[in-house]
């Protein structure tokens, strides 16, 4: 798998019958190893070891409806109460994260109401802090920690 711009925290793979797997410790299964997935499982490893977001609050493929169709959040981090705080919409390293990306996102937000949002490809991260009373998008060079993240503060 390729090389991406997040630390390496030792994403678990195996090799078996139905191709490689990874291990999702959120989902705690062997998943099949896609390009998105090698992006999921970094972002994931991020958010646990660097920016210490328990694993526990964190959900993987949550579904949501939005206008009739059934959709999947890559990443939903929730706060200790269970309210979403933050989403995350991650591509496969190839795939350039662009406006659509964003309005994807943006789409999700919709159900979630989430106060940070993040798309990534591995490679190119964008994160924003969302101000729903203020109807304003603050784009930030990083997430914030888990800390600031539920204390409604940018890094």
């Amino acid at each position: 798998m390729q090389a991406l711009d997040l630390p390496d925290h030792g994403v678990k793979t195996k090799h078996g019958a139905a191709g490689i797997t990874v291990f999702d410790p959120v989902r705690r299964r062997w998943v099949a190893l896609t390009p998105e997935e090698w992006v999921r499982q970094h972002v994931i490893n991020h958010l646990v070891h660097d920016l210490g977001c328990p694993a526990s609050l964190l959900a993987v493929e949550t579904k949501l409806v939005l206008n009739g169709m059934t959709k999947r959040a890559d990443i939903v981090l929730y706060d200790r109460t269970g309210t979403p705080l933050a989403l995350v919409e991650c591509k496969a390293p190839g795939v350039t994260v662009g406006q659509a990306t964003f309005e994807q996102a943006a789409r999700y937000n919709v159900i979630f109401k989430v106060r940070y949002l993040l798309v990534t490809n591995g490679s190119k991260h964008y994160c924003c802090a969302v101000d729903h009373q203020r109807g304003s998008v603050d784009f930030l060079t990083a997430l914030p920690s888990f800390e600031r993240m539920e204390a409604g503060s940018t890094p």
